[in-house]
């Protein structure tokens, strides 16, 4: 493709009535025309023994961020985080930053306070655990939401009350070829966010990074 043409491309900011946010484009080709909803599978860990369903949504840019901090309600009051950063890298590698024990409402504040980092930057990436049982919430560099945890109807509500609807078919952006977009500003404002989370191996991650 030459460079207008992918200018053109990359300044697609919707398809129909589903808009995307700065951080991701799918490839030139377009094997994936990106739309609103959520689908259902079942995760496996064989060297864990672990089966658990899950579900994956891709959220309109609009209503994404409010999705994302509803998804978390059900963790509890107590939860764990994980920063997940690509900034720097020149490969699929990345960093993950770890906070046990942080009060769900707190971290949800915290969060708020980057809202533009993480609705808008490819490099960056969060889950959230709850504290005692095996659920998950995911909201990863795609901008895509994941779930994992034994019983998924309280999130699939959340879904619906948010006008995400379940789809047997709904191919993911990052499941094919796709562009990450990332600034030096959204670098500075991720290493912002983990030293207001406090976040364990800061000094050892970006020091490295440095």
């Amino acid at each position: 493709m030459n460079p207008d043409r992918l200018a053109t491309h990359l300044s697609v900011n919707s398809y129909g009535s589903f808009a995307l946010t700065d951080a991701i484009r799918p490839g030139s080709g377009l094997p994936i025309r990106p739309r609103q909803g959520y689908r259902v599978e079942v995760y496996r860990d064989r060297r864990a023994r672990l089966r658990l369903p899950m579900l994956s949504a891709a959220v309109s840019a609009e209503r994404l961020f409010d999705t994302f901090l509803a998804l978390l309600e059900p963790l509890g009051e107590m939860v764990h985080v994980v920063l997940e950063s690509s900034h720097g890298t020149d490969t699929d590698g990345h960093a993950d930053l770890r906070r046990s024990d942080i009060d769900r409402p707190v971290l949800a504040s915290h969060f708020c306070e980057f809202e533009e980092l993480l609705t808008h930057d490819g490099c960056t990436g969060v889950a959230v655990m709850a504290d005692r049982v095996p659920m998950e919430v995911q909201f990863d560099e795609h901008k895509l939401l994941h779930v994992y945890a034994p019983d998924l109807k309280p999130f699939r509500r959340i879904l619906r009350a948010h006008g995400v609807r379940r789809r047997k078919l709904l191919p993911l952006i990052s499941e094919a070829e796709h562009l990450h977009h990332t600034t030096d500003d959204f670098a500075d404002e991720f290493r912002q966010l983990a030293l207001r989370v406090g976040v364990g191996d800061f000094d050892r991650v970006f020091s490295d990074e440095g």
